[in-house]
């Protein structure tokens, strides 16, 4: 029988090399020579070539070419290979590659790839009959398809979580009022994580063509991804988790840098906001009504005639004033960028840009023109580096008028005539030249790092907000990314947060939607559910389109600015557990927002329609999005213990439940074990917030810990140590809750904790070095802003949870507190 299928197998693979070689798709050939070279394993074929480099023990880099490989760059990757150790042993008709994490085998007739763990299971393999195959210069790999695998990831798509049966287009595009289905969108991000059998992989192809990814869709042999043109260049990574899977990619990629305090705020926006007077009115409305707000927008209608790096002489005569003022508020101000240049005489950037040959061109020498909001534009080259300095150095006008966020939108390039862009345009491409069809997708990526490494330079040594709609791999290195122009339907607002999801399980930790939706107008309770979700969004911005009604917080009527008011509070009150989950992010590569495939990746539940829009807000708060029609929803709460953070019941979790879900409501659960730093509501994040670090603490049966972080939240000087961080710490087995020491050199803005435990028994003794702590029963409120007697007070038809609540001195040195 054994002798059988292997006859079968070499049969099949006969077949498939001479109807390979006979068709119109070519594979990739059976193996001639070969060479080691330090990480790298060199494979010669009788029809093209690949090579091999170990990156380290979990990631190895596959690249493959029919003719000869070209000069080795990414504008994505900016990982180097490390001295990874490998062995490589020969058979009579494989190679073997071995590291401590991975093994690869490599066929040699004809050659094609399979990845297996050390102990010998398999984690991916080539489809034998085709492997890696061209058509005409169209590459692709494919990759047999499973029994029960699944696909999450590959940034800002459409459809459900588990991709497994569905098919996506990466070519960045600007697609207005996209649907739930629509593909593709702004954002290409070519990496995506497999999962089977209880293991977990990942596969990033660095190819910024246009690309395609199917898994399974219309077939059920293999999945595959595939490019127009260039090389087939994949990265290879294995992990024990999702986790390890995440930091392994976002080590090739980069990770981001800490985001200044006050954009993790509440910012609103409209298209637009003007004349100056109308800004400073909105503005005051929020500080009035007792609103939180840190970010404000001012849209195209800030510019003269569009042009960028102008004001209108009349709606803004006096922008630095404006700017100042709203500063005194405590609001920063964000100003919308787009790429195109007006093409107008006398114009300073148009014809600084033309003297020092800037714009894109097309292959005779002439500048590209498209037209866009000003009218004719040419387009800065930002594959040349000289280009991306000059755009940065264009900021230094705003800059010196208080400007500190940079919303970088139309970058896919976007134009009418449906954004068509020839094909033959030419980019500098570092010196290498090449044409539109490689440089699209990279465009928005190098316009975000143009405007970051130019306001950071500019802004004495303080933090930008930067804003994106398009862009590749590697973005988050440089900007926050929003999801475009969505609608105000809540179709759209589910669909928001498994965008948001996904986006985060490739990398991109800092990212949100237009909270209330762009186009249409949303009624006053989806604006409501909107608002509360969109306040456990990394991201938190409402923004809407100029022919839509007015869509602050107020313009829904009393009802719902309490409910906003109420949800941007404890925003507001989350930062000290929010601003440390961005910490692990710059870390890590962990996300904010995390799909529960993170965590449950095994759990059929979390990937069933029902419920594959609950995520995690960090680690320990599991929010339940529900449309805004519906008052129950069924919620899953994944194995564990989970308290509700309305009532304070506790819960058992592996477990379907019907929740509650009126509009003041949205279902939010707090972990079993958890630690959530609290601070006091502020109206904005130049408020003081006091000295009292508020420590939720909730029982549970696991141990759990959090790092806690602080820095100063507008520099770069955390990077040279000036910031503070403990390990805080959940030991129910030995009933302690530890605070390790602090380090760091920046010191905490709370000189005080207020420790506040959910789910412990009535009658619990605590006790800090070696004296008991005094208890007293506490009613928290976590979700009213303000108090009775203020004058924008409504009653809450929230309750305050029954809790236990201890008080003591912080320390930089270790605490220790033990309860019986």
């Amino acid at each position: 029988m054994k002798k059988t299928i292997l006859t079968l197998t070499l049969f099949t693979l006969l077949m498939s090399q001479a109807f390979s070689q006979g068709s119109l798709s070519r594979s990739l050939g059976n193996l001639t020579t070969f060479s080691r070279e330090e990480q790298r394993l060199i494979l010669n074929t009788d029809f093209g070539k690949a090579e091999l480099t170990v990156y380290e023990a979990g990631i190895i880099r596959i690249r493959i070419v029919k003719d000869e490989f070209r000069k080795d760059f990414s504008y994505a990757v900016v990982a180097v290979p490390g001295k990874a150790g490998y062995t490589l042993e020969e058979t009579q008709d494989r190679l073997v590659v071995r590291t401590e994490a991975l093994r690869l085998d490599v066929s040699r007739n004809p050659v094609r790839f399979s990845f297996y763990t050390p102990d010998g299971r398999m984690l991916n393999a080539d489809d034998p009959a085709f492997g890696t195959s061209w058509i005409g210069t169209e590459v692709t790999t494919y990759k047999q398809l499973i029994d029960g695998e699944r696909f999450t990831g590959l940034g800002e798509k459409t459809g459900n979580l588990d991709r497994r049966g569905s098919a996506y287009d990466n070519w960045n595009t600007d697609n207005p009022r996209y649907g739930p289905n629509d593909d593709p969108l702004y954002v290409t991000i070519p990496f995506y994580i497999g999962t089977h059998d209880s293991l977990v992989y990942g596969i990033f192809m660095d190819n910024s063509h246009r690309s395609r990814f199917n898994f399974g869709a219309s077939n059920d042999r293999f999945s595959s991804f595939s490019a127009d043109d260039g090389e087939m260049d994949y990265y290879f990574m294995h992990a024990p988790s999702v986790a390890g899977i995440l930091k392994q990619y976002t080590h090739l990629t980069g990770r981001m840098t800490m985001p200044p305090l006050w954009a993790l705020g509440y910012q609103q926006c409209r298209w637009s906001y003007f004349p100056d007077t109308e800004v400073l009115n909105t503005a005051q409305n929020f500080r009035d009504r007792r609103i939180p707000l840190d970010v404000i927008y001012l849209d195209i209608h800030h510019m003269d005639a569009y042009k960028i790096f102008t004001w209108h002489p009349d709606r803004f005569s006096n922008p630095a004033k404006l700017l100042s003022d709203l500063k005194a508020m405590g609001i920063h101000t964000t100003l919308i960028v787009d790429p195109g240049i007006k093409v107008e005489k006398g114009y300073e950037a148009y014809e600084d840009g033309l003297q020092k040959d800037m714009f894109a061109k097309y292959p005779d020498g002439a500048v590209y023109t498209a037209q866009v909001w000003p009218g004719w534009c040419h387009f800065p080259d930002f594959t040349k580096p000289a280009a991306r300095a000059w755009w940065g150095e264009k900021f230094r006008g705003l800059v010196n008028d208080g400007v500190t966020g940079f919303w970088n939108d139309m970058n896919e390039i976007a134009s009418w005539g449906n954004g068509y862009t020839p094909h033959l345009v030419e980019f500098d491409w570092e010196g290498r030249k090449t044409s539109y069809r490689e440089a699209k997708n990279v465009y928005g990526l190098l316009m975000s790092k143009s405007t970051y490494e130019g306001t950071r330079k500019l802004m004495n040594d303080h933090r930008p907000l930067i804003l994106t709609r398009a862009g590749y791999s590697g973005l988050q290195r440089y900007t926050a990314l929003w999801t475009g122009d969505n609608q105000a339907t809540d179709e759209h607002m589910m669909l928001g947060c498994r965008l948001v999801n996904s986006i985060g399980l490739s990398g991109v930790a800092f990212t949100g939607v237009d909270v209330g939706g762009f186009s249409k107008d949303a009624s006053p309770a989806l604006f409501a559910r909107w608002i509360g979700i969109g306040a456990f969004s990394p991201f938190f911005r409402s923004h809407t389109h100029y022919d839509t009604r007015q869509a602050e917080p107020w313009a829904y009527g009393e009802v719902v600015e309490n409910i906003s008011r109420n949800y941007i509070s404890l925003r507001y009150k989350l930062l000290p557990y929010l601003y440390s989950n961005f910490r692990e992010a710059v870390l890590s590569g962990m996300p904010v927002a995390r799909s529960l495939s993170i965590d449950y990746t095994f759990d059929n539940k979390i990937y069933q329609t029902e419920y594959q829009n609950q995520y995690l807000f960090g680690p320990f708060i599991l929010v339940a999005p529900v449309e805004s029609t519906r008052d129950l929803v069924r919620v899953y709460l994944p194995e564990g213990e989970w308290y509700d953070l309305h009532t304070g019941k506790r819960l058992e979790g592996n477990n379907e439940i019907i929740a509650e879900a009126p509009l003041y409501r949205l279902p939010l659960y707090a972990k079993g074990g958890a630690v959530i730093p609290m601070q006091r509501s502020v109206l904005s994040t130049a408020e003081n917030p006091g000295s009292t670090l508020f420590l939720h603490v909730f029982n549970g049966n696991t141990v759990n810990s959090f790092t806690y972080y602080e820095d100063d939240g507008e520099t770069y000087a955390y990077e040279n140590g000036n910031n503070y961080s403990r390990l805080i710490r959940f030991d129910p087995q030995r009933r302690e809750i530890v605070l390790e020491a602090a380090e760091g050199n920046f010191s905490s803005k709370f000189s005080e904790v207020e420790l506040i435990l959910h789910g412990f028994a009535d009658g619990t003794k605590l006790w800090l070095d070696g004296k008991n702590l005094k208890l007293t029963s506490h009613l928290t409120d976590l979700f009213n802003a303000l108090e009775p007697g203020d004058p924008q007070y409504l009653e809450s038809p929230h309750k305050p949870l029954p809790t236990i609540k201890a008080e003591f001195s912080l320390k930089n040195s270790r605490i220790v507190i033990g309860w019986e």
